[in-house]
């Protein structure tokens, strides 16, 4: 607190006080103010009659009501109370930098109601400028919104071109001459020039698997890399749609010899040949 009191503002106070009460408070600023004499005195200028009772006395109790009543005085006068300091902050040198920071206070509110001195020291207090609308008023100003929730002024179509029209790309950083008129756009937007239909097959065109682990050379560009998955391991092979199919058991059906084969050929059993089927008789 000692570190934040200023030696400039003391020389302004002391010339300010002395300037309105015409009394001098001496070499010692805080000794010439600690009785609280000529405190009270500074207020009965500031408003008269807020300090009825100014005790001149040097006992210790009547310099500390003196200094009470100035504070009184100080919150009578319109200060906030977190301006006011405390009567030992100035009587026992507790707290000067409070004592500096009220006066300075007591010094704008000064101001703030006319007073006219030859010092100008403090900060004038901001004025309240208070508006009564009517409820016509109030009501034509739920119409309105605010620009905290957005404004459109700064979004238009200027410059935009018919809808299908062709726009030229353009490329800041090659060494050309910028566009001359609004529909060419900037390479920054993006760009189609990479994006072709160039060795694309007919719809329904056979395309050849290629598979670049084995070694097999491209025929054309219209082979497709395993990568983008296969489909050689699904075939419709041996379905037949309709017909009866059997059941095939290896343990009952082993596999024969050639001469077996043959021999069921032969048979007249109606069977096929080439296949040996299991015949189970049925118990009478």
């Amino acid at each position: 607190l000692a570190q934040k009191y200023d030696p400039q503002k003391e020389a302004e106070l002391r010339t300010w006080i002395e300037s309105v009460t015409g009394k001098q408070i001496g070499p010692d600023f805080q000794k010439g103010l600690k009785d609280g004499v000529i405190l009270c005195e500074l207020m009965n200028k500031l408003q008269p009659n807020s300090v009825r009772k100014i005790n001149r006395s040097a006992q210790n109790w009547h310099q500390l009501e003196n200094l009470s009543n100035f504070i009184k005085a100080m919150a009578s006068y319109g200060m906030n109370p977190v301006d006011l300091f405390e009567a030992n902050d100035l009587f026992e040198s507790g707290n000067l930098t409070q004592v500096q920071v009220s006066l300075l206070a007591l010094a704008g509110m000064a101001k703030t109601k006319g007073l006219q001195s030859g010092v100008d020291i403090g900060v004038k207090y901001s004025e309240k400028q208070q508006r009564n609308f009517d409820e016509a008023k109030m009501k034509a100003g739920q119409c309105v919104i605010g620009l905290q929730m957005g404004t459109n002024k700064c979004a238009s179509q200027s410059g935009m071109t018919a809808y299908g029209t062709r726009r030229h790309l353009y490329d800041p950083k090659n060494q050309i001459l910028p566009p001359m008129d609004h529909s060419t756009i900037s390479l920054q937007m993006g760009t189609n020039k990479c994006a072709s239909q160039v060795g694309m097959t007919a719809p329904g065109t056979r395309r050849h698997i290629y598979d670049a682990k084995m070694g097999t050379e491209k025929c054309d560009n219209s082979s497709m890399s395993l990568q983008m998955g296969s489909n050689q391991g699904a075939n419709q092979s041996g379905q037949v749609f309709g017909l009866g199919r059997q059941i095939y058991d290896p343990k009952y059906c082993p596999q024969g010899g050639q001469g077996e084969v043959a021999n069921a050929a032969g048979d007249q059993s109606g069977d096929l040949p080439g296949y040996h089927y299991y015949r189970e008789e049925e118990e009478s």
